[in-house]
């Protein structure tokens, strides 16, 4: 039985998209890095489910609520962001100053904290709204099923491609706890430099919308 073609088109979209978002380095994949190096792939893997989770009201939000997203929303998102990835930051540092390669005690739920980061990160509200939003509407317009295609493709290659990240990782911990260790304190000063960008792009987003022009009825140009 053959798929028909604009399903396949949709499928194909929704795959493609997802491939080139997962492999951007973000907060996301850096979280999963550490908590690959610290924890292993077994534990960590859960977390590749993660967008699964954080998504939904993502979307909901974008296709029911909003047009666009505003700029007072990626503020916000950035800087609540930016605070709870600088959080994870400071855990990657206790866990390499504490790393023990034979340590089996447990460790919170990656799946839960992957997908905080994810609802905190302002780019899926930025592709939902700009990109996955009005294609979704589109395919779901022509028929459910494109649709459909539409998000099984973009999500089962997002998981798939989250869960390639964390088994690449994961073979690192085979070259010897004090490679494993060095890959650690790395990941926290990337999660830091993320933290620090959101932080900054937060800060700058609130300066260019407080000194935006104003004309003299007091709107905003």
């Amino acid at each position: 039985m053959m798929v028909p073609v604009g399903m396949l088109t949709y499928l194909i979209l929704g795959m493609t998209y997802a491939f080139a978002a997962a492999v951007q380095p973000g907060p996301l994949q850096t979280y999963l890095i550490s908590q690959t190096l610290s924890h292993g792939w077994r534990r960590t893997l859960p977390a590749a489910f993660s967008p699964l989770i954080s998504d939904g009201p993502v979307i909901v939000l974008v296709l029911l609520v909003l047009s666009r997203v505003p700029a007072w929303l990626a503020q916000g998102l950035r800087l609540a962001g930016g605070v709870f990835v600088l959080y994870l930051a400071w855990g990657a540092v206790k866990a390499w100053r504490t790393y023990d390669a034979q340590d089996t005690a447990p460790v919170p739920s990656s799946l839960l904290r992957a997908a905080l980061v994810n609802v905190l990160n302002p780019n899926p509200y930025i592709s939902w709204s700009l990109v996955l939003g009005p294609l979704l509407l589109k395919a779901w317009r022509e028929t459910p099923a494109h649709g459909v295609a539409l998000l099984a493709g973009f999500y089962g290659v997002m998981v798939l491609s989250l869960a390639g990240t964390i088994v690449l990782f994961a073979a690192a911990r085979n070259l010897g706890p004090c490679v494993t260790r060095l890959l650690i304190g790395l990941s926290s000063v990337a999660l830091a430099c993320f933290g620090c960008y959101l932080l900054c792009s937060a800060g700058g987003l609130a300066a260019g919308v407080f000194s935006s022009p104003v004309s003299p009825q007091g709107e905003r140009e």
